[in-house]
């Protein structure tokens, strides 16, 4: 009996350093969380219950569940269980070359520029981004990553904030397209919002067009010319046939609302992003069942500017009731999740977020949006979002409630494997 404790205790050490290096720990694979509060982010909230989690996978969850033979048990009494959180919009793991957008344009029969639909997050991952450590010790067990300059940047993926490998981080792609609407500062056109929804409406045009042909020439190809492969053209095609969630920007009230509109008439599912007006479409965002991402970079006054300069007074209430935005689109029944925006720490992260709890947004849609919320958007909330049997063991464990200022991320599990969080005194830690 002495020499198991003993292994087990010389095992605990190895884990908890290995996993304090940020490395993907060695052990066990197979996991009881007893006592603890459970929030399981569906919904049920078992104040004192028990989680299991084997070979990656939760198999068990529930006030009165028998913890198996040969799993390793972790008392959870005083602790707080939540699903994992994500990150709905980022570039973490990403490339540079691709996150900045350097691919080079479509060239063809048309010159398509800003054009790399083609290009996909999941094939340009990197494990040495220092903020999948970083988020993941915070929580965010996964995020959405994308390529994001060109008026069609391409292709995102919903990715795990850990693995050995590259390929290891992919969850699901493409799980989105990525759309922008800034002029093409290269290039005489488009060189205004004009030419840029523009160009929008016809390149999607084109793809259904594209799509026609290819669906024409596969029911019956002989005595017919073969269509022309155009690798712009076919994830254009594929969003409008598949129902890919086309990201589309919006701050304000009628950027919104044209974003949604040009989604409808190119014949795609607009999920709109930024959203600091969102308070203000609420209401139109729900009768269109349009979901949506919020930035947490909450506006703020420039710091370079003219402190002697008069600013628009939609601006300074902009900046003002930016916060009050998910507490609208909880109250409204719109779908949507959270993301960092370019935030530099999760520390910043979660200092936005308890400034819309601040402005009436309930702790219950705060963790909806940071993490079934975004999982149903992006199509995998059949696999994680939630703590439920049968899902990707993406778990964390707190010492008390997750917003309050004074919680601690004590212990976190991607795809099952466990790290434990060392107490950091960088500005940039866990909260």
């Amino acid at each position: 009996m002495k020499t198991n404790v003993l292994r087990l205790c010389i095992a605990s050490a190895l884990i908890a350093a290995t996993s304090a290096a940020g490395e993907r720990p060695k052990g066990p694979d197979r996991y009881a969380i007893t006592g603890a509060r459970i929030v399981t982010g569906s919904g049920q909230v078992i104040e004192q219950g028990t989680l299991v989690l084997e070979h990656g996978l939760i198999t068990a969850v529930g006030a009165s569940v028998e913890v198996p033979d040969g799993v390793w048990v972790i008392d959870g009494s005083g602790k707080v269980v939540y699903p994992g959180l994500v990150d709905a919009l980022s570039d973490i793991a990403l490339e540079k070359s691709e996150a900045s957008g350097d691919a080079p344009f479509s060239r063809g029969p048309l010159d398509r520029p800003g054009t790399t639909s083609w290009a996909a997050a999941a094939d340009a991952l990197v494990l040495d981004d220092d903020r999948v450590e970083a988020w993941r010790n915070a929580g965010f067990t996964s995020t959405v990553s994308s390529p994001s300059t060109g008026i069609v940047s391409g292709q995102a993926a919903f990715l795990n904030l850990a693995g050995e490998r590259d390929e290891d981080l992919v969850v699901a792609t493409p799980v989105a397209l990525r759309v922008n609407f800034e002029p093409n500062a290269n290039r005489s056109f488009p060189g205004s919002l004009m030419g840029v929804l523009a160009y929008i409406r016809q390149v999607f045009a084109d793809a259904s067009h594209y799509r026609v042909s290819q669906t024409a020439y596969a029911r019956e190809p002989r005595g017919k010319r073969r269509p022309r492969y155009d690798r712009a053209l076919a994830p254009l095609a594929e969003a409008q046939v598949d129902g890919w969630p086309v990201l589309m920007p919006g701050h304000w009230e009628h950027e919104i609302e044209r974003a949604v509109r040009l989604g409808r008439e190119i014949g795609v599912r607009p999920v709109v992003y930024g959203l600091h007006e969102g308070h203000r479409a609420a209401e139109f965002l729900a009768s269109e069942n349009v979901a949506v991402l919020v930035s947490l970079k909450w506006p703020e006054a420039d710091e370079d500017r003219d402190p002697e300069a008069e600013e628009p007074l939609r601006v300074l209430r902009m900046r003002e009731q930016a916060p009050k935005t998910p507490a609208a689109l909880a109250k409204a029944g719109v779908m949507f999740g959270f993301y960092s925006d370019g935030l530099e720490s999760p520390k910043e992260i979660f200092a936005s977020l308890r400034k819309a709890i601040d402005r009436g947004l309930t702790h219950e849609s705060a963790l909806h949006a940071l993490t079934l919320g975004p999982a149903t958007i992006f199509g995998v909330d059949d696999r994680l979002g939630s703590l439920e049997a049968g899902k990707i063991a993406n778990v964390i464990v707190a010492d008390g409630a997750l917003f309050d200022e004074d919680t601690r991320i004590e212990t976190v599990f991607v795809d099952g494997a466990k790290y434990e969080i060392r107490k950091s005194t960088d500005e940039g830690g866990a909260p």
